[in-house]
């Protein structure tokens, strides 16, 4: 028969295990829907100037998505 204390580092080892795993795993997961479906895109900053009342320039959006892709690269 095996030890009680031998059954409970098993448990705690396998725990540990699963814990790195699924950290990984859902950083994955995560990452790759955020490249698919980006946050935020220059049809939505648009939006959000129209709905502040005002007209955006395109370099003003993409001086916005420049600030942001720099944001998201560090």
């Amino acid at each position: 028969m095996i030890e009680w204390w031998a059954a409970l580092l098993w448990c705690i080892f396998t725990l540990v295990i699963g814990a790195v795993a699924g950290f990984f795993g859902a950083r994955y997961f995560f990452k790759k829907q955020l490249q698919k479906n980006p946050p935020i895109n220059e049809k939505m900053i648009r939006v959000m100037y129209q709905q502040m009342g005002r007209k955006p320039s395109e370099a003003q959006i993409r001086n916005i998505m420049n600030s942001i892709n720099k944001q998201n690269k560090n």
